[in-house]
């Protein structure tokens, strides 16, 4: 039985923002049913004890986000939440305290990435006092999240646009030492207990329109992660945010026959011959990162 570390499932594919690093879905809009999301948490359980709410969409936005959280508890789920924050005087209320979250990722990038956002210091404030809060009233852990590097300017204008927030995070937290003397990409700065900031490059959809590389090439898609659409499409890795690669739908297949099926197996066994046998992976730039 194939086992993950990383299960996600899509509990709404509305967002309230449109970034540029983020391209809108044309899939149906909707958000998940307590049904549904019970009978795939109950699908799942032999494969993963830790599910993330995201693929597309924002997951504050769903109105019972709190019982999902109940029910995800309920079965022994610890759930990573990613968020960009802008909904937290609405919903955060309802996911405060929450045994079941274990992680809340909040991309700060998305004010710079969403076209007219105002008051920056108010919108990091806010995201600010809410981690505070948290990890005073629970265990979970605090990512705050500003990746909005590119590969070749690195060092200027995005840490320069970032200076703002940075400085807000030194004063908020109290800081003896100054962020960007301790940055490293990709590795996490600890600002508090349990509250830690990441820098990383801006992250890129695989589009079927991009040049397609070579066809050598491995990734951990089925193999550490799965995860499954709003609308159970049940998809290989958090990268597939169209649903390209569909492996069958949880609500009409049992997902232990799905992650057998043949067109699963064919993706597993490819990359175990390192061969890259889908399109869209041969269009991934992340699973560059992986190639040998």
């Amino acid at each position: 039985m194939k086992t993950f570390k990383k299960f996600y499932i899509e509990i709404t594919s509305v967002c309230n923002l449109a970034c540029s690093f983020c391209p809108p879905t044309n899939r149906s809009k909707g958000f998940i049913g307590i049904d549904d999301f019970t009978k795939t948490l109950d699908e799942i359980r032999p494969h993963t004890d830790h599910i993330y709410f995201h693929v597309k969409g924002e997951p504050l936005l769903h109105p019972k986000i709190d019982v999902l959280l109940d029910l995800s508890h309920e079965r022994g789920f610890k759930v990573n939440l990613t968020s960009n924050g802008t909904l937290l005087h609405k919903a955060g209320p309802k996911i405060m305290g929450k045994p079941a979250l274990r992680q809340i990722n909040f991309s700060l990038h998305s004010f710079d990435g969403h076209e007219g956002s105002v008051d920056k210091e108010g919108y990091v404030g806010k995201v600010l006092a809410f981690a505070k809060e948290a990890v005073a009233q629970s265990n979970v852990l605090i990512s705050l999240r500003l990746w909005n590097l590119t590969e070749d300017n690195a060092t200027n204008v995005e840490r320069q646009r970032n200076q703002d927030i940075l400085d807000q995070l030194e004063r908020t937290f109290e800081l003896d030492f100054r962020i960007m003397d301790q940055f490293t990409r990709g590795k996490g700065i600890k600002l508090a207990d349990r509250i830690y900031l990441n820098h990383d490059h801006e992250f890129k959809w695989p589009d079927l329109k991009e040049e397609e590389d070579l066809s050598r090439g491995f990734c951990h898609g089925l193999r550490n992660q799965a995860g499954v659409l709003v609308d159970g499409t049940v998809i290989p890795c958090c990268l597939d945010g169209e649903g390209v690669i569909n492996l069958g739908n949880i609500h009409q297949t049992p997902f232990s026959e799905i992650v057998e099926g043949e067109r699963a197996n064919r993706l597993y066994d490819g990359f175990s011959r390192r061969e890259v046998v889908e399109e869209l992976c041969r269009k991934c730039g992340y699973r560059q990162r992986f190639s040998m």
